[in-house]
C-alpha cells in the first residue's frame, strides 16, 4: 500500500502535501558537534515520509504513525505539554517543533498527518531529526512562512532540546536539511557553514543496524557531554577548537583518567575530520580505512559509547579490506545503533553477506544491513509541483 494510500485509509480523503525528509549517516566527527568541531555526514535514501492535508473535524492537529498502531493522536495547535507516556513520548518531536515555531508567531490551522519511515528507529540514523524536519516544513507550508535551512535546524535542534531532553549538537538536523544528491556535507559546527564535497561514485555505503536500539534521553549522552565541558574549564580554554593534544597531555594528571580520554577522543576526532575531508577532496579514498579504523577505536576506549555488537561490526568490516574496502566505523551517538561502511560498489553485495554471516554466527540473530548513497536533503511537494526546501547556501568542493 502506498503512502497515499495508507492516508486516504487512515482519513478518509486525499492528502494535499508530501514531505520527505532522509536520515543521515555520519562519517567522520562523533561527538564533536556539540564542541564546536567539524563532522563529515550525508543524507541516505531511507527517509520519512509526511503526508497531510488541511483541515480536520476538531481543529487539532491528527497526527497517526505507521509505526504506532491505529491510533490517531491529537495535539492542539497552542499550548500542547510534554507527553510523559513511553507510547506518547514520540510525540514530543512534533510537539517540540510547534512550540519552536510558535515563539516566532508561526503556528498552523487544524491538520491531518500521516507519517510512514523507512529509517530504522533507534539505530542513530536520525529519524528524530528527520521527524523534526518534516514537522517543521509541514509548519512553514500551511502557515505560509518558511525561513532558511540554518533557521529551521536550529528550531528543531532547539526542540530536541527542550522538548525531548537531548542536549544534541547541530549536525542532524543540519544534514537532514541541507543533503546534496552524491555529497557528503563538511559542516564546521562552529560557523555553521557547509561545504558539499563530491563522494566517489564507485563507493557504496553499507549501513548495518545492530539492533540494539540506544535511548539518548537516559542520561549517557548528557554525561559525555558533561564530561566535555569539565574538561574544558580545566584545560583554560573557551573551545576546544583552541585545544591541542599537546596540552591535553601536559594536563593528564589534573584531569584524571576518564576526562583525559574524553579530550583526547575529541582533539583526535578534530584532526581526523580534517583528514578525511583533505583524503576525499584530493580522490584518495585509500586513506579514508586508518581514519576510519581510529575514529572507531578512539569511541571505544576514549569516549566509551560503543558495545559489543558495534565493534564486532566494525571490526568484521576490516575484515574484508582486501577485496575493496575502504573503512568501517559506528555511526551516530552510539549507545547501540548501526556502523557504517564504505566499500566498493561491485563488492558490496558481496560484503552485506559477509556481515550478515558474521553477525549471525557470533550472536544467533539477523542482521539488518542495507545499501545506500548519499542523497538530498528534506523537501516539499504537492500534486502540482516539487521544490526543493529553502536550501543553504553551498560550496561544492
Amino acid at each position: 500500500m502506498s503512502p497515499e494510500d495508507q492516508f486516504r485509509s487512515r482519513f478518509g480523503s486525499d492528502p494535499l502535501l508530501r514531505i520527505e525528509a532522509p536520515g543521515r549517516v555520519n562519517l567522520m566527527g562523533e561527538h564533536i558537534d556539540y564542541l564546536d568541531g567539524c563532522v563529515v555526514p550525508a543524507a541516505i535514501e531511507q527517509r520519512i515520509t509526511l503526508l497531510a492535508a488541511p483541515g480536520s473535524e476538531s481543529g487539532d492537529i491528527e497526527i497517526w504513525s505507521a509505526a504506532q498502531g491505529d491510533r490517531v493522536a491529537k495535539l492542539s495547535t497552542s499550548n500542547e505539554t510534554q507527553r510523559k507516556n513511553p507510547k506518547e513520548r514520540w510525540l514530543n518531536y512534533p510537539i517540540g517543533v510547534l512550540a519552536a515555531y510558535a515563539e516566532h508567531g508561526v503556528t498552523i490551522p487544524g491538520c491531518r498527518v500521516a507519517i510512514m519511515s523507512s529509517v530504522p528507529v533507534g539505530a542513530g540514523l536520525s529519524s528524530s531529526a528527520a521527524l523534526e524536519t518534516a514537522m517543521a516544513l509541514l509548519i512553514e507550508a500551511l502557515s505560509g512562512k518558511s525561513c532558511s535551512t540554518l533557521e529551521r535546524a536550529l528550531r528543531c535542534q532547539k526542540a530536541e532540546h527542550e522538548w525531548v531532553g537531548v542536549p544534541c549538537g547541530i549536525m542532524d538536523q543540519l544534514s537532514v536539511g541541507a543533503g546534496v544528491e552524491g555529497h557528503v556535507l563538511c559542516i564546521d559546527c562552529q560557523s555553521l557553514d557547509i561545504q558539499a564535497v563530491p563522494f566517489p561514485k564507485d563507493i557504496q555505503l553499507v549501513v548495518a543496524d545492530s539492533g540494539v536500539k540506544h535511548a539518548l534521553a537516559d542520561g549517557e549522552y548528557a554525561k559525555r557531554r558533561k564530561d566535555c565541558e569539565t574538561a574544558l574549564d580545566q584545560l583554560g580554554a573557551t573551545s576546544w577548537r583552541e585545544v591541542t593534544l599537546t596540552l591535553v597531555e601536559q594536563h593528564r594528571d589534573r584531569l584524571g583518567d576518564r576526562l583525559f580520554r574524553r579530550a583526547r577522543h575529541a582533539v583526535t576526532e578534530m584532526q581526523r575530520v580534517t583528514d578525511f575531508c583533505a583524503a576525499l577532496k584530493s580522490g584518495q579514498p585509500e586513506k579514508l580505512s586508518a581514519l576510519m579504523r581510529a575514529g572507531h577505536d578512539s569511541l571505544r576506549h576514549d569516549y566509551e559509547v560503543t558495545c559489543p555488537e558495534l565493534d564486532f561490526l566494525a571490526d568484521t568490516g576490516f575484515d574484508f579490506k582486501s577485496r575493496g574496502h575502504f573503512g568501517s566505523r559506528m555511526t551516530g551517538a552510539g549507545f547501540g545503533g548501526a556502523t557504517v561502511h564504505l566499500v566498493h560498489e561491485p563488492v558490496a553485495a558481496a560484503f552485506v553477506e559477509h556481515l550478515q554471516s558474521c553477525y549471525r554466527k557470533a550472536f544467533g540473530q539477523d542482521l539488518d544491513c542495507f545499501m545506500t548513497r548519499a542523497s538530498r536533503g528534506a523537501f516539499v511537494s504537492n500534486s502540482n509541483s516539487e521544490k526543493q526546501s529553502s536550501p543553504l547556501a553551498l560550496s561544492a568542493g
